[in-house]
């Protein structure tokens, strides 16, 4: 089971550490958490061991994140330690990696979190692991040294004929044997060397003797008392000329051959430890020259550990950075620094990858640097993630400037911001530098008539934990008024409980002005139509005049008729009550007709209801009926079996019709004609057609929906602008087609809301 991490974190603001810890519990990283706030507190945390990783805020209330990095690096130097700020900015971002920051995080951004802390406990266990080894190395190589130098030396003395005369207690014990048997004259070294020993002795070693009267120490075997053997290094010498005694130093090099076994050992399990970290190793001699690199440095550039030798490694470093890296490297090995520098090296493919280099000193006990270790970690990726996340965040206050939307984030508890966005304070007139505006203050910006509305409606979303979207003025010094439309989304703790709010405040002053401006456009609008229907119905007086009388005259007559069989003796009562009926029938004609004037006729702001169309047209066939007779045109409908109900305004859409077949009448009026009317149900939409054979379209046919053109002596030039705004208005299109034989027709769609 893998440990949990302890993580320091110096920070004030409890919601924050909360924040954190979820976004590290989301990403599946196992830790806990230690929070301190002030200075003496983090002094003492600092002295404690068992912490693995240090996070700090820049910015606290008594203390600051910088001072807290420096303590760390006088005291721990190695512990990996990571800024989590909403404030800090580039520069000071850089100023604390160079201080000795392992990497910064911003809080808009805790999704970098986990990766971050992966990382930095990472890269100190492999620091951890690659000193350890070291010390192990360095440790081995003490333990031959004392080996060595701890004189544990076996001396004897010896004839001509093999005897040993004498002998110390280190060589009895190195052999067995014990000082009575020695005395007794039982040891001889003939005896103590094994045969095939024995035979080159005399070959070669005792001719030399006799020769120089010494011999260098040499590595051979001899025979224990228990028949074991022990290696040893012997040198001796002769007495005198005579060669009949001489003197022997025995070395037993049996804990050496164990300790060269385990050093070889130790190296190759080093060397295994070395070529599987995911990093580059390399080591270097007290001259700065190189002595090693590991297998991934010759994958990584293609150079051998011969080409990679002394400066060879130079070759593979970028030109731009090969001379800075020189300079740092020589200035390290003079001082004894420990190397820690950003290079750009070449791979075998021929690109250039960002390195961050760091090597360190091994000296010995007189504190003299004797080698120098080092690795080489691949940062390429995350330099290219840093630049894209600067990219992001420019991109991101781009485009709050181009919506004029500014992001923020505030806590529950004291209602206090934790963020805001440059956009945000110029939206609300506010300076960056300031202060960030507590409760209190971002309520007086808000106009005094949606105040009360504005608390209402923040305390009922805290109440339900729910998002927010509420529309509001704000004011301004210089009593400059701004709406805004403001969305909140809650943030809950992995317990359910509410925390903050984020969200956006965009300004949409624009926007309310642009939708005024369009209401009185409306309205406008309005009155020329309105004074279009009431000028259409001027001109059709005459005929609307004789299509009353009509219907009124023939109620005289029938009234008199009626009159008369009732005069009769007996009164015809039959006949009367025809007549009486006649009245009734051409009466409520009359009616009619004023009764579709009027609606035509009345002013009133757009109402939109469901509406029977092929009704419409009917009202405006009998309001039209003795226009068509003057000018010798038959009208005809062709509707549509569904009775289509539309969700229209009434009065526009008579209006729209009322243009139409008035500019198809007056186009056949000097030759007569038919006009068609006609609905039919096609994609979705109900498409009507007015169709005449009249005279056709003008030459400037693309010019005839534009306000103010006309062909008519006395034309407004209004009709058909007015009625392909209202059938665009309601989602519809008007358009017009030339016919085949004789006359125009003319086209206009309305989508189905139909019952």
């Amino acid at each position: 089971m893998t440990p949990r991490s302890q993580l320091l974190y110096l920070e004030d603001d409890l919601a924050d550490v909360e924040l954190l810890r979820e976004a590290l519990q989301a990403d599946g990283l196992a830790c806990d958490i230690s929070r301190v706030d002030t200075e003496s507190g983090f002094l003492n945390a600092l002295q404690q061991d068992g912490f693995d990783l240090i996070l700090a805020d820049y910015t606290l209330p008594s203390f600051d994140g910088l001072s807290a990095l420096r303590m760390t690096r006088q005291q721990k130097p190695d512990l990996p330690f990571i800024f989590v700020s909403g404030t800090i900015g580039e520069e000071t971002a850089i100023e604390a990696l160079k201080t000795g920051a392992t990497d910064y995080v911003l809080k808009t951004r805790l999704s970098r979190l986990a990766p971050a802390v992966r990382r930095a406990l990472r890269e100190a266990r492999e620091r951890l692991e690659l000193r350890s080894a070291e010390r192990e190395i360095r440790e081995r190589e003490a333990e031959i040294r004392r080996l060595v130098d701890a004189s544990i030396i076996g001396i004897f003395i010896w004839d001509s004929e093999g005897q040993l005369l004498e002998a110390n207690d280190a060589f009895l014990r190195m052999m067995g044997y014990s000082r009575e048997e020695l005395l007794s004259r039982e040891m001889c070294w003939t005896d103590l060397t094994p045969p095939e020993w024995l035979e080159h002795d005399g070959r070669l070693w005792v001719p030399k003797l006799k020769m120089t009267e010494s011999l260098q120490p040499f590595e051979q075997e001899y025979l224990r008392k228990d028949g074991s053997r022990v290696p040893v290094l012997i040198g001796a010498a002769s007495f005198d000329e005579s060669m009949n005694r001489g003197v022997a130093f025995v070395l037993d090099l049996t804990e050496r051959k164990r300790a060269e076994e385990a050093a070889r050992r130790s190296e190759r399990e080093l060397r295994d430890v070395i070529e599987t970290i995911p990093v580059m190793a390399w080591s270097a001699l007290a001259d700065g020259s190189n002595a090693f690199v590991s297998s991934q440095w010759m994958e990584f550039t293609g150079l051998s550990a011969e080409q990679t030798a002394g400066s060879g490694w130079h070759a593979v470093i970028h030109p731009d950075d090969v001379q800075r890296h020189i300079d740092k490297w020589r200035m390290c090995v003079v001082t004894g620094d420990p190397l820690e520098i950003e290079v750009r090296m070449r791979r075998t493919d021929g690109q250039y990858r960002s390195h961050l280099c760091r090597g360190v000193p091994l000296r010995n006990e007189r504190g003299s640097i004797v080698k120098w270790y080092g690795v080489l970690t691949d940062i390429e990726d995350r330099k290219r993630a840093e630049e894209a996340l600067k990219r992001s965040e420019f991109y991101l206050s781009e485009a709050q400037k181009l919506t004029h939307t500014g992001s923020w984030a505030w806590r529950v508890s004291d209602r206090n911001v934790v963020h805001l966005s440059e956009e945000w304070y110029r939206i609300f007139g506010i300076d960056p530098a300031d202060e960030a505006p507590h409760w209190e203050k971002r309520l007086d910006l808000v106009h005094p008539d949606d105040r009360l509305a504005w608390k209402n409606t923040i305390e009922g979303a805290i109440v339900e934990k729910t998002d927010y979207d509420m529309t509001f003025r704000i004011v301004l010094p210089g009593g400059i008024v701004k709406w805004i439309r403001t969305v909140g989304h809650p943030v809950l703790s992995t317990t359910g409980d509410l925390v903050q709010f984020l969200g956006s405040s965009t300004d949409i002053t624009d926007h309310k002005c642009a939708e005024q401006e369009h209401e009185k456009l409306r309205q406008l609008e309005a009155e020329i139509a309105h004074i279009n229907r009431v000028s259409t119905l001027g001109e059709m007086a005459a005929s609307l005049a004789h299509e009353i009388k009509q219907p009124i005259a023939a109620a005289i007559t029938c009234a008199n008729s009626c009159i008369e069989w009732l005069a009769h003796e007996p009164p015809n009562l039959d006949r009367a009550r025809a007549a009486a009926a006649r009245i009734d029938k051409y009466g409520n004609r009359a009616a009619e007709i004023i009764d579709h004037m009027r609606s035509f006729y009345r002013k009133s702001p757009p109402q939109r209801e469901l509406v029977e169309v092929n009704g419409i047209v009917q009202e405006m066939l009998t309001l039209l009926k003795g226009e068509a007779r003057r000018s010798a045109i038959a009208m005809r409908t062709d509707l549509s079996s569904v009775h289509p109900r539309i969700m229209v305004d009434r009065v526009q859409l008579q209006q729209v019709f009322m243009n139409l077949m008035l500019n198809a009448i007056e186009a056949m009026a000097d030759s007569g004609g038919e006009l068609t009317v006609k609905s039919e149900l096609q994609d979705g939409h109900f498409k009507f057609s007015v169709s005449d054979t009249g005279v056709g379209l003008p030459a400037e046919m693309e010019q005839i929906f534009s306000a103010f053109f006309t062909t008519k002596p006395l034309g407004s030039g209004m009709g058909l602008a007015i009625s392909r705004s209202i059938v665009e208005s309601h989602g519809g299109r008007l358009w017009a087609t030339v016919n085949d034989g004789r006359g125009a027709t003319f086209h206009f769609t309305l989508p189905t809301d139909f019952q």
